[in-house]
């Protein structure tokens, strides 16, 4: 049942997926992650779907750098739904990582926790309200899901400043985001819940 919902999910996302167009961003970011010792420049290209709000889209971009490694990479979007967000594979192929964005089911947490042994949720927003729909609910080793929320304020101030090409220096410490963008600083905390 779960399958057959997907696949009529699926032939949704891309008939919706067809009718319209994403918008292309390009992010140049600096990346100081002290909690994790990676330095790097990205040039990231992404597409936002016209059916993503830019909360959703910006909080994607951030769960990115904060999981940044080697062979991480943005899904195929709405025409790949059985794919993570963003995952992290290996020199095989293997998945090690999925990684979800906003508000995934209980289904699906399911799902990606029986698929890949690391499983991530980053949501902007309220992790309350989404924790507490999960009470109850069948989740394959909902104990080691790693569940971040995003500062809602800090999403806001990055919301104003998304433009089509945006040069970003994140740097991050002790999981604060400090953000430099377009000559304004924004600050905010990323902060991790359990499951069940």
């Amino acid at each position: 049942m779960f399958l057959e919902a997907r696949r009529r999910a699926r032939a949704l996302a891309l008939a919706f997926a067809m009718a319209l167009s994403s918008t292309v961003y390009t992010f140049d970011i600096a990346l100081n992650d002290v909690d994790r010792g990676v330095y790097e420049q990205l040039n990231l290209k992404a597409a936002c779907h016209p059916s993503e709000t830019p909360e959703y889209f910006l909080t994607r971009i951030l769960a990115y750098c904060l999981e940044y490694e080697e062979g991480i990479g943005f899904s195929k979007g709405l025409s790949e739904p059985d794919e993570p967000a963003v995952s992290i594979r290996d020199l095989t192929g293997a998945l090690k990582a999925w990684i979800e964005i906003g508000s995934p089911d209980a289904a699906r947490l399911h799902f990606a926790s029986k698929a890949c042994a690391r499983v991530v949720v980053y949501t902007h927003k309220d992790p309350r309200t989404l924790l507490r729909g999960y009470e109850g609910q069948k989740i394959h080793r909902s104990d080691r899901i790693a569940f971040y929320s995003i500062d809602r304020e800090l999403l806001a101030a990055l919301v104003e400043q998304l433009d089509r090409r945006v040069a970003i220096t994140l740097s991050v410490t002790d999981r604060q985001l400090f953000i430099d963008i377009g000559g304004e600083s924004i600050n905010g905390a990323v902060e991790r819940h359990s499951i069940g």
